[in-house]
């Protein structure tokens, strides 16, 4: 008798042990409700959907319960490549694969928006308006970001499923901004602590407005930038101060306009640069895209082609 009470006792803390290790562990629910705001705030620095970085997370993490995600904070399964920091090794498509690890979840979300906007095969995608999760979804795979043949489209079903595209109304439009008739710029910015500037988005691409007492130096040391990097980055001559501009630009322009602004008409005695950088277009693109010669001015009235 006292054994089979005993047996019974311990089935049943087994039981319970067992649940309460199950019961542990995040639902899908959890997740979002967690992480969402971590997936809009990097919609807004980056724009990359957020509904797509919290589909990506959910999946690849298994709702943060996956094993890199509970040892490495690595919630998107992303590999070493040029990674200097700590790593952990894990099976995957092939055994003991090398795999980032982060101090933090965020610190894994905010790297996740780092390696799409800094890989040139991402670049594509960010000519999507923001709200175009299938696109995004099925340009992922196309890139290579996974090898599931079905990547898209479990990525598509989740969103879809958990109505994560209602996130991505978010920021609908923020970083399709444009310089408005009267020379002022758009609201949408990110205050980062570390940083004197306020980083703002144009085209899905990072600026400061300019403030009394800048320099190229002291911006580029701000943001880690080297001394060539500022000057490529505004296809700005020689020479001349940083303070000769209202804003910018902290990283590559891009070959085309947002979808949203197709074409521009030239204003008197306003130059192709100047409309290369309300649009944050490559100045060499924006000729080429016009058949114009480098160098060549528009007329005013003409219509200039931004995509």
């Amino acid at each position: 008798m006292h054994i089979k009470i005993f047996f019974i006792s311990a089935l049943s803390l087994f039981s319970m042990f067992a649940f309460a290790q199950v019961s542990d562990e995040m639902t899908r629910e959890d997740y979002i409700e967690r992480y969402h705001e971590w997936a809009v705030m990097n919609m807004k620095r980056s724009g990359v959907p957020a509904s797509i970085t919290l589909a990506q997370g959910i999946l690849e993490s298994r709702n943060g319960n996956s094993r890199l995600a509970v040892e490495a904070k690595n919630h998107f399964g992303i590999k070493c490549h040029d990674w200097t920091g700590q790593k952990v090794y894990h099976h995957d498509d092939r055994r003991n694969e090398c795999f980032r690890k982060y101090n933090t979840v965020y610190d894994s979300f905010a790297d996740h928006a780092r390696f799409l906007t800094t890989r040139s095969r991402y670049a594509s995608l960010f000519d999507l308006r923001i709200t175009d999760y299938k696109g995004w979804a099925r340009g992922l795979k196309k890139a290579g970001y996974a090898t599931d043949p079905n990547y898209a489209k479990r990525l598509i079903d989740l969103i879809e499923a958990n109505k994560l595209y209602l996130f991505d109304k978010e920021a609908d439009g923020a970083v399709a901004w444009r310089k408005s008739e009267g020379g002022g710029t758009s609201d949408h910015y990110i205050v980062d602590p570390f940083v004197r500037h306020e980083v703002h988005f144009n085209n899905g691409i990072r600026y400061v407005k300019i403030k009394d007492g800048d320099t190229f130096s002291s911006i580029s040391k701000e943001f880690d930038l080297r001394d060539w990097e500022l000057p490529r980055y505004n296809d700005l001559p020689g020479g001349g101060r940083a303070t000769d501009y209202n804003y910018l630009y902290i990283e590559p322009k891009r070959k085309n306009a947002h979808p949203d602004h197709k074409s521009h008409v030239v204003k008197e005695n306003q130059s192709m640069f100047e409309i290369a950088q309300i649009y944050g277009i490559k100045l060499k693109h924006l000729y080429k895209l016009n058949d114009m010669r480098e160098g060549e001015k528009p007329r005013p009235g003409e219509r200039i082609t931004l995509r």
